[in-house]
């Protein structure tokens, strides 16, 4: 095939080249030519904030991460084969409610140092247990019946820089918007029309980049073409020039643990960062959550895979803070985890644990709001096997809040970008744009007669504004919505009739602007 021939049938528009400078990949949307691709890139914005995403692929256990110490007896009876004992919890500062998995050492030592934020329960309306279907909502921010084909970092990247791709690079702005690490460019990252970020394939591609050195290629003529598609893109690609200038300015780091592949990705963003690229968003990805069974050892259940991933994700993210303080730059980031779903409350019979709902998630940083949100999760000593725990915040709260509070996008672009409104939460410092959250520790919610056997009242007390009572099923579904409109500060009732639902618990959500609760009811016959 003549060179002319394999770059125009074979490298089509927005695909992930094996390897471009160095080992190099990335992955650049926008240009009809894949090579001018890579030249098109955003401008300036306001503030210098960076975020930092890391993706726990499989579906990690919250129930196991974050141990509810105030429902323990229950946790053990429903858990047995797996639960962690309450002797080896590591404990937080001030908490009695919650603990961390023992193998989480460093994230309780960010907890205690006021860099740390655990928000419970975290999903939303209507579950999905695909992990690839679920991976797309997380991605898309969109509604579960929804498919949206844009990401909602994606949404934001659009936002700032409205007509990317054209006009870019240029003076105010040479450098990618957002980088993934380990992976192809994710939905996430996809604008209305163009991704808006690249990708670097692997951290040994990264270092192959800045030592100079090319990746082999096998001696077949397909091997030749992309040899060829590696020197043209060497001598043309902007941005492999600036990445390997903005990593040479930052010779030295932080230890970082080894065998760890988080922490392999953690400390090239640190390094990035440092070295003064105006990206705007990373992401990273650590798999292997899908603990369907022998989530623990038999003999110790605080050991097994379970607990080797949450020491990595742990020691990770504490390598990764470190460094940050280290070169001078943890002012300027805020990072959070996700998972596309948690797990069951009651574990199977394989000594693991089933696709589930909603989950605790972390925002981490400098400029956190310390502190554990959301009430423990709430079940009983006699959960079923699809129990889930229900969602307290919306997963899109969080995006909204770090999109507001950290990233400072207006209020109307925020809507447009999160395709609706959701509430903002006290997660991280919200001063340098100028805004400010509020969350009530007061109990908000509750229903009387509890137990019910038909109708049940629920009272609800607001602050005014919009203000949703919706009411959930065990495994997380959203019956119905009570009522979902404008309220003068007070406190108010709806009636709740079950109708022909079974028996069993239930619960009812409140939302209230920042606020939101969720409360435990009981349909008995």
């Amino acid at each position: 095939m003549k060179r002319r021939s394999f770059l125009k049938n074979t490298v089509p528009v927005g695909v992930v080249m094996p390897a471009l400078v160095g080992g190099f990949s990335f992955k650049a949307f926008g240009a009809e030519d894949p090579i001018a691709q890579s030249l098109l890139l955003p401008a300036a914005v306001e503030n210098d904030h960076v975020l930092v995403i890391i993706q726990l692929n499989g579906g990690n256990d919250g129930l196991n991460t974050v141990i509810p110490l105030e429902n323990f007896s229950n946790y053990v009876n429903v858990r047995s084969n797996i639960y962690i004992p309450e002797d080896k919890v590591l404990k937080l500062s001030g908490v009695t409610k919650a603990g961390l998995h023992p193998a989480m050492t460093g994230l309780q030592a960010m907890y205690n140092d006021g860099e740390l934020s655990i928000v419970q329960s975290v999903g939303y309306p209507q579950p999905n247990f695909s992990h690839f279907r679920a991976t797309d909502i997380w991605m898309s921010a969109s509604d579960s019946n929804m498919v949206v084909n844009s990401g909602w970092a994606g949404r934001f990247l659009d936002a700032e820089f409205p007509n990317f791709p054209n006009g870019y690079p240029n003076a105010s702005m040479t450098d990618p918007l957002a980088i993934q690490i380990g992976s192809a460019t994710s939905l996430t990252f996809q604008g209305p029309a163009v991704s808006m970020g690249m990708s670097i394939s692997n951290t040994s591609s990264f270092y192959n980049l800045i030592n100079g050195v090319r990746d082999t290629a096998p001696n077949t003529p397909a091997g030749k073409e992309l040899n060829f598609v590696r020197m043209v893109a060497q001598q043309t690609q902007q941005y492999a020039s600036i990445i390997k200038d903005a990593a040479a300015k930052v010779p030295t780091q932080v230890t970082y643990p080894t065998s760890n592949s988080l922490a392999d990705q953690l400390k090239i963003v640190a390094r990035l960062i440092k070295g003064g690229l105006k990206t705007r968003v990373y992401m990273v990805n650590f798999g292997g959550f899908d603990t369907h069974a022998v989530q623990v050892n038999a003999t110790d259940t605080t050991t097994g895979a379970h607990a080797t991933l949450l020491g990595r994700v742990s020691d990770a993210i504490r390598a990764f803070q470190k460094d940050l303080k280290f070169l001078g730059v943890d002012d300027r980031v805020a990072g959070m985890t996700f998972s596309e779903f948690g797990r069951r409350v009651k574990s199977n019979g394989s000594s693991g644990t089933d696709h589930g709902a909603a989950a605790p998630l972390f925002v981490f940083g400098k400029n956190v709001i310390p502190g554990v949100l959301g009430a423990t999760p709430k079940f009983g000593a006699n959960a079923t096997v699809g129990e889930n725990v229900p969602f307290e915040f919306d997963f899109r709260s969080v995006y909204a809040t770090l999109l507001s509070n950290w990233l400072c996008v207006s209020d109307t672009d925020l809507q447009q970008i999160m395709l609706k409104n959701f509430q903002t939460l006290p997660l991280v410092n919200a001063a340098a744009c100028k805004k400010a959250v509020n969350l009530s520790g007061e109990d908000l919610v509750h229903n009387y007669p509890n137990p019910f056997t038909s109708k049940t009242v629920i009272s609800f007390k607001t602050a005014g504004g919009h203000t949703l009572i919706q009411v959930m099923d065990m495994l997380g579904r959203v019956i119905t919505n009570l009522t979902d409109r404008d309220y003068a500060a007070g406190t108010y009732t709806v009636v709740f009739d079950s109708g022909s639902l079974p028996s069993g618990v239930y619960y009812a959500r409140l939302q209230n602007m920042s606020v939101q609760q969720v409360h435990t009811m009981l349909k008995v016959k």
